[in-house]
């Protein structure tokens, strides 16, 4: 039961799996909506320019309908007659047609936008299997659809039907009008007719376009897995990430343990902190940090150097703000300079009384190390 539950789609769509099914093509649309601009647009063009759509068809077919001797001793004149006033009536249609595309593409992204993808008409096998095809054929969307656009045809068809039963007689009456007021006449007629089916088109389509974002959003709900699922995606594997981590805290481990050979000394609180240093007056501007670590780290630090000959000093409170401080591979703080200058000269003044050219020096002096940089200081 807690396995099904969890399966439960119930928690609203992520953005990012909004932005996936964007790319993958599925986008709310309302094909009523679409619909009421198409019919709105169009009727409202022909409404307008009815007085020049019924001197057009008169010209029309006064032209088409004209003969004389010449054109019947002529055979070809009729391909040509007929050649011209199809040019004619394409001039004139192909605008409206191109209107109307352009009204058509309006109304199919006034609620869902644009996207392009190729994705939607990629051929997928499995909707060649027939039981599933039928499930979906038969589905809850399906049959709200199905019985959608039957009760909306239902409803222009009474529409209709009323309209024509009480303007039977001004329809009936155009037979014995001229061309010019015949067209008129039918168009002043059919504008009735048609505002009520913008009407009807129009409350429909009012319901239908936020009921289609509703499904949309529907169909795309997570359930607690997939939430899951996604974060971890987004955020990446918690458990390569913790490899990833431990890898990188490997090879800078070895990086530092392969480095600290060469310093020129190692800075310790007694059990907690070292810092190895290397100071390279030709290359460097100042000290820089090759080696740091604290407890167990700091021991194994002390020891390679140790081993290696580098100079090994007690300093808390320096090993302590450079631990916190400063960087690894990269210099000191300016704020440190000093005293790490006093701990370098007193490490070759050192090595200088070894081999014999210096006096040896006597302890390691106060060393100026601002009390804001140590750690336990800033603490208590």
């Amino acid at each position: 039961m807690a396995e099904s539950n969890s399966q439960d789609k119930n928690l609203p769509a992520s953005q990012r799996k909004l932005s996936k099914a964007r790319e993958e093509g599925q986008i709310p649309r309302s094909r009523d909506l679409g619909h009421f601009f198409a019919i709105a647009v169009g009727g409202g063009v022909l409404v307008a320019l009815a007085p020049l759509a019924a001197s057009w068809m008169q010209r029309l077919l006064a032209g088409g309908l004209r003969f004389d001797a010449a054109m019947v001793q002529r055979p070809e004149a009729m391909g040509e007659r007929l050649v011209g006033l199809v040019g004619e009536m394409l001039l004139t249609v192909l605008p409206f047609g191109l209107l109307m595309a352009a009204v058509g593409v309006v109304g199919t992204l006034a609620i869902g936008g644009w996207t392009f993808t190729l994705k939607p008409v990629m051929p997928k096998f499995d909707k060649l299997n027939p039981v599933s095809g039928l499930a979906n054929l038969i589905s809850k969307d399906r049959l709200f659809d199905a019985g959608k656009g039957t009760v909306l045809a239902l409803v222009l068809s009474a529409i209709g039907a009323y309209y024509l039963k009480n303007h039977v007689e001004a329809f009936a009456g155009l037979q014995a009008l001229a061309l010019p007021q015949a067209i008129a006449q039918a168009g002043r007629t059919m504008l009735g007719g048609l505002g009520l089916v913008l009407l009807a088109l129009g409350v429909v389509a009012l319901v239908d376009a936020p009921w289609q974002r509703f499904r949309h959003l529907q169909r795309l709900k997570m359930s607690h897995q997939e939430v899951k699922e996604e974060h971890k995606e987004a955020e990446g594997n918690q458990e390569i990430k913790g490899k990833m981590r431990a890898r990188m805290r490997e090879m800078t481990q070895r990086r530092m343990i392969a480095a600290i050979p060469k310093a020129d000394l190692v800075v310790m609180n007694p059990t907690h902190y070292a810092v190895a240093l290397k100071y390279d007056g030709g290359q460097m501007v100042a000290p820089k940090v090759v080696a740091k670590g604290a407890d167990l780290m700091a021991m194994r630090i002390r020891d390679i150097a140790k081993d290696s000959k580098v100079p090994v000093l007690q300093a808390p409170v320096l090993a302590r703000a450079l631990y916190a401080h400063a960087e690894l591979d990269r210099e000191i703080p300016a704020a440190l300079f000093g005293a790490v200058a006093q701990v370098l000269a007193y490490v070759y003044q050192l090595r200088a009384a070894m081999k014999g050219d210096a006096p040896a020096p006597g302890a390691l002096p106060v060393l100026d190390v601002p009390p804001e940089l140590d750690p336990h200081a800033a603490a208590a």
